[in-house]
């Protein structure tokens, strides 16, 4: 299958050519990169026409039943649903999905649905890359909604944030320590929170967790003049709380519209991830040149036994790559 013919069945929506498309761009041969590159140009101008939420949550926040929920909910609406995740320990634990295939059973056989793991890597970087650019080709194949979901922990979470239009929070109720199990960092970048397993007897306890979260948000500076993160409650297994979920994501879209923050934020989105490919680029470059890599131990030793200083040695580093 040649370029063109598998950016024209992306178009088309075909699974054939989104599958190799995809192939494509998680594959670490080089002739395969500069191909995914062309691929991607050839397809950007059908991108960009999805929604695209980022999901996270503590452990046992049930993520993947909300997710299906909302995708189940969203494709009887006529709506095609992309789930792609990002998780920087998939390398070590084997693959989150073996994981969200199963767990998304329902939906991952929907014909309007495409659930996809995170590519297998040892760096955010790499793994978040290749999630962009599949996101890209997602949108292209006509996917208006793309649900990406950090599997893994931590700066995951500000990493998928940066690639979305709306990072929502599944929280659980607590007995009284909700706040605990909340990095401030996390609830900065929150467009929404939302409790789930809020039934029957758990009802009270989000209620509580509810106030609690509303309350540490009144502390918090808002992003945006233009929206006030809302605290939701929800049952992703008895699917309650699902349209409240997704009119709050639709109003948030209508609310940063008006304003223009919409695109600005999408347009800043790519001028940064420009600036962190070149940057990764360039270190890849660096680290890869003969005649620093005959030199870097040497160098690195030397910091470690305080024989020089870290900036010494960068400089010089530097030095030896500048020369060729």
């Amino acid at each position: 299958m040649k370029l063109h013919e598998i950016a024209e069945g992306v178009k088309k929506g075909r699974l054939r050519a989104l599958a190799k498309a995809i192939t494509l761009i998680e594959s670490r041969n080089l002739d395969h990169s500069v191909a995914a590159t062309t691929l991607l140009d050839e397809l950007l101008p059908a991108t960009g026409n999805s929604i695209r939420i980022g999901i996270s949550g503590v452990p046992g926040a049930g993520k993947s039943t909300f997710i299906e929920a909302l995708g189940l909910h969203l494709t009887a609406q006529g709506h095609k649903v992309a789930v792609l995740a990002v998780d920087p320990s998939s390398q070590l634990s084997g693959g989150s999905i073996l994981g969200d295939k199963t767990r998304m059973e329902h939906l991952s056989r929907h014909p309007s649905a495409f659930i996809r793991p995170s590519p297998a890597g040892s760096t955010l970087g790499g793994v978040a890359r290749k999630t962009r650019e599949t996101m890209l080709v997602c949108e292209a194949a006509g996917y208006d909604v793309v649900i990406v979901e950090t599997v893994g922990v931590g700066q995951s979470e500000i990493t998928v944030a940066s690639m979305v239009d709306f990072f929502l929070l599944l929280q659980l109720p607590g007995a009284g320590d909700e706040l605990q199990g909340i990095k401030k960092g996390v609830m900065e970048i929150a467009d929404a929170i939302l409790i789930n397993k809020s039934e029957g007897e758990n009802r009270s306890r989000a209620e509580l967790a509810r106030r609690q979260y509303l309350n540490a948000l009144h502390l918090l500076k808002p992003r945006s003049p233009n929206w006030q993160v809302p605290v939701l409650l929800c049952s992703a297994l008895n699917h309650t709380g699902i349209e409240e979920a997704w009119k709050t994501i639709l109003s948030f879209r209508e609310a940063m519209g008006r304003e223009g923050e919409f695109e600005r934020k999408r347009r800043l989105q790519a001028t940064d991830w420009m600036w962190t490919l070149l940057l990764d680029d360039l270190k890849d470059l660096f680290m890869r040149d003969k005649n620093v890599e005959a030199l870097i131990n040497q160098v690195q030793q030397a910091v470690a036994e305080g024989i020089t200083t870290p900036s010494a040695a960068a400089r010089r580093l530097l030095e030896v790559f500048k020369r060729h």
